[in-house]
This record gives structure tokens, sequence and C-alpha cells, in this order.
């Protein structure tokens, strides 16, 4: 019976991780460039039961799932048009490269911006860089040359925060790069509400198979107390 406690907990986390992936993916609906996250669950290795007294097989018990890993989905969102000359949107595949303190990050969202000194900025201010791994320098007519922004092909991409991907940069990318537009979130709000109520009826399924046992085995210990010495 022991054992169903611990099923049900490991049950219980892993349905906690997956409600994290999917209440940050609610939370970037609307972040320009953003791709959403899959939790693969797996389960632990079963045991075989066997009666103590006969040996005689009794069957295989499994001992409850977990994240094996989450898996970050990099499916194009929509392109969707602004009219602002410094919103970039990549068609097809590819990130953007950006100069922050920690080194390059690479991202999908390009709501950019021009900063005092005419170059190419993301929303915190840090330099984004051209084909030839400089900054993006702004036309004077306030408008930028798609051509010189750089689109790099990232092997291992992973996320680092803030819209920013980390990896192993595999030089340009093909992909178009189209001015006065942003790549929507790839995130299908719909379809992730969806999973987070089925996550939420396995995690409160867990729960109560854990209130359950509790209580058999609080009535188990009262019983076997009030036996007859």
């Amino acid at each position: 019976m022991e054992r169903g406690l611990y099923i049900a907990a490991a049950g219980m986390i892993s349905e906690m991780v997956r409600q994290d992936q999917i209440a940050n993916d609610l939370a970037n609906t609307a972040t320009p460039g953003y791709k959403p996250d899959k939790a693969a669950q797996r389960s632990f290795g079963e045991v075989l039961l066997e009666n103590t007294r006969t040996s005689r097989l009794i069957g295989r018990l499994g001992r409850g799932p977990f994240i094996a890993e989450q898996i970050t989905d990099f499916s194009q969102g929509g392109i969707n048009d602004t009219g602002e000359p410094l919103d970039l949107a990549i068609i097809g595949e590819g990130f953007f490269a950006v100069r922050t303190p920690q080194g390059v990050r690479y991202t999908r969202n390009g709501a950019f911006r021009a900063a005092a000194d005419r170059t190419l900025v993301d929303q915190h201010g840090w330099q984004v860089l051209g084909r030839d791994g400089r900054p993006v320098r702004i036309n004077a007519d306030g408008t930028v040359d798609p051509r010189r922004v750089g689109v790099f092909r990232l092997a291992g991409a992973e996320k680092a925060g803030d819209s920013f991907f980390v990896g192993n940069p595999q030089g340009q990318s093909n992909a178009e790069v189209r001015t006065g537009a942003l790549e929507s979130s790839a995130v299908d709000a719909g379809r992730t509400m969806v999973d987070m109520i089925g996550s939420l009826r396995a995690y409160e399924a867990s729960q109560r198979a854990i209130t359950t046992i509790d209580d058999t085995l609080r009535l188990t210990a009262q019983q076997v107390g009030n036996l007859p010495a």
C-alpha cells in the first residue's frame, strides 16, 4: 500500500511540472516569436509482484510517471503586419542574434527599436547583429535593410529566458526577413487551456488516491490497536 503512495506522489510531481510549463506558455500567448514547450512523460520501470509464500507470479506494477524531458516546439507562428518599420519577422528557420551582457543570445522576437546611436536594438536596449556580426545600422529614413540583418541557424537550441535561446550557431540561414511585421506566438491558447484542465484533473486524481490510501492506513492502524491482547 505504501507503494501506492509513491506512485500517486510521482504523478502529482509530474503534473506540477506540467502546470508550470503550461502556465508559462499561456503567459506568453502575446509574446512575438514565442515557442511553446511540451513535457514528455515516461514511466519508471515496472516491478514484478509475486506471492511471498508460494512464489506464484501475481503480475506487474508500474512505479509512476516522471517528466523525461521538455521539448520546445519550433513551429512557425503566424505573421502579423504591424506597419512599424523596425518590426522584423523571420519566415522560415533561424534566429536573430542579440549581443547581451551574457554574450550573444538568439531570439525570434523581432520587436526592435532604434537606439540613440542609430543602431537596431531589442526591447532591453541590446544591439541586434547583422550578417557580418556587427550591430545593424538604421537608415536615415528610419528604416532598416532586412538583407543586412543576421538570421542564424542554431543547433541544439535551448531556452535561456526572456525569449532568448542559446545553442551552437551553424552559419547564416536562408530564411526571409520581412519588415513591418512580427511573428506571433506559436501558442494555441484554446488547446493549451484544455491541456491545463486535463493536467489539473490528473493532479486531483493522484491527490484523491493519496487521501484514500492514507485513510485506509489510519483505519487499519486503529483496528490493529483495538485487537485484544
